[in-house]
């Protein structure tokens, strides 16, 4: 049988279309449209996405046999608030995971509602990409579309209701909205008071490997699968790319380097950082995660290269970082070009180039924004260090862990060793693990994993390079503190 997995990504959609014993038959990418309206907002239409998915699909599935296809689920970019009216309009351009509009509100929810009532309501604090501050930024500056709210949910929801008509959401992306209680996996209460919503204008939860319904007789027949193809909830991006990647056993890490990084670390049980610097989700197998996200990581690789350098020439710019230049560069970047959320939560930080001299070229600060993605996911390995996790490798993926000079420098300035898998699509594979599981192809999310995620290379940290490392980091750490102030200013 095949199984569909739908990574509803920033720039893009990508499907992929696996067979039961995990070979991948086919993929296909479908781009749309990101909106910036103002300084710091982030904006998609979500019917760009359904055009999107559904051009997809049919081209996915184009001189496959259709009838074997069994399930299909997702791996979806987190936290966008997707709006619709009684009539199942889109009320409104959903509102992205990276958009900062929403430091009012969040301040508001932090500081006035208070960081301990919020972490005991929802394991988690505000940060300014969550839905509940986005929902209250609707409630204050645009009432007339909140009074029209019949359903909230999230993109990838919004491909699944579009497909099955079912209003459903799962626990792991759920976990990002700041209206879960994640430890009992449940609505809170609280939130949804404070936000003003009811539940019934909330998706019913489901696990991510559960069925939430089939595909609909119209869209079977639009696309030519059958009736009777599974939807299963899926994750969000990081939990299914973890899923992907075989990052489902107890204090297991995965570094994704996408649009936005993170670091994600398994857990069996459900635990908090009592500062919150880190976010504590449930995870698509049932079970609990840590994550660390920072907004800008390969993107800022892409924003570098095509609009300061204007190339696309991303292997031969890497080319010119030579391995005597690595752990000696005099240059520092802050890759807050979105502002930054994991462990700052500081919607005003933006990107700075720090420690340019008149010998400073083109290879040292591209090296610079390499680094400083790399340093910025460390400050999250660092508190996770805090909490007694003590990880000793981690695999990696997105499309930044394509690069060998950059997995490179990873290893060392986090001085692990990196896995490198077989299958490179990480939120699409793990969408399309988590269809199988639905469809009983395998019992668990676990016993999937296990059997088709496969390390097929490995990069050792090397200690004199992991050393010089270790002393370019402790001063990274020492420049947003010294510029923070100015940032608000600015």
């Amino acid at each position: 049988m095949y199984y569909i997995g739908v990574d509803l990504g920033t720039s893009a959609v990508k499907l992929l279309l696996m067979e039961g014993n995990g070979r991948i038959a086919n993929i296909v990418s479908k781009e749309y449209p990101l909106y910036f309206p103002n300084v710091g907002w982030s904006e998609q239409k979500p019917e760009d996405w359904w055009d999107a998915v559904l051009a997809g699909l049919k081209e996915l599935t184009e001189g496959f046999d259709k009838s074997k296809v069994a399930g299909i689920s997702f791996g979806g970019q987190m936290h966008g608030l997707v709006m619709l009216d009684s009539e199942d309009n889109v009320i409104r351009p959903a509102i992205l995971w990276n958009d900062g509009r929403t430091q009012k509100e969040t301040d508001y929810l932090n500081n006035v509602i208070g960081k301990d009532k919020l972490s005991k309501y929802t394991a988690n604090i505000a940060f300014t990409g969550f839905t509940a501050p986005k929902i209250l930024w609707v409630k204050n500056n645009e009432p007339e579309n909140f009074a029209r709210i019949s359903k909230i949910m999230l993109p990838k929801d919004y491909i699944a209701y579009k497909l099955s008509g079912s209003f459903c959401t799962d626990f792991s992306d759920a976990s990002g909205m700041l209206l879960l209680d994640v430890e009992h996996k449940c609505w809170s209460e609280e939130m949804l008071e404070i936000c003003g919503i009811k539940k019934k204008q909330m998706p019913k939860l489901y696990e991510s490997y559960e069925a939430v319904g089939t595909l609909k007789a119209d869209i079977a027949a639009r696309l030519g699968l059958p009736a009777t193809v599974k939807i299963a909830a899926g994750a969000g991006d990081n939990a299914a790319a973890a899923v992907g990647t075989g990052t489902v056993g107890d204090a297991m890490c995965n570094i994704s380097l996408g649009t936005s990084g993170t670091i994600f670390i398994s857990s069996n049980k459900f635990g908090v950082d009592k500062n919150n610097a880190l976010h504590s989700f449930a995870h698509a197998n049932g079970k609990y995660h840590l994550m660390g996200c920072m907004l800008s990581a390969a993107s800022c690789n892409k924003w570098f290269m095509e609009d300061i350098l204007r190339t696309k020439e991303f292997a031969n710019e890497q080319a010119a970082i030579t391995d005597d230049m690595l752990g000696n560069n005099h240059v520092y970047f802050l890759p807050y070009l979105m502002g930054e959320r994991s462990p700052h939560n500081d919607a005003n930080a933006r990107g700075t180039f720090i420690g340019m001299t008149m010998d400073t070229g083109r290879a040292d600060l591209y090296q610079a924004v390499l680094e400083g993605v790399a340093f910025a996911i460390r400050d999250s390995f660092e508190v996770a260090k805090s909490l007694g996790i003590d990880i000793k490798a981690s695999k990696i993926c997105g499309g930044g862990a394509k690069s060998p000079l950059w997995r490179k420098i990873f290893a060392n300035v986090l001085n692990i060793r990196l896995d490198i898998i077989e299958s490179e699509e990480g939120p699409g594979y793990g969408g399309a693990i988590l269809a199988a599981v639905a469809c009983g192809e395998y019992s668990t999310v676990e016993e999937a994993a296990d059997k088709l995620v496969k390390v097929i290379d490995s990069v050792e940290p090397d200690a004199e390079l992991a050393a010089r490392y270790e002393e370019r980091y402790r001063r990274f750490r020492q420049i947003y503190p010294a510029v923070k102030e100015l940032f608000p200013k600015l």
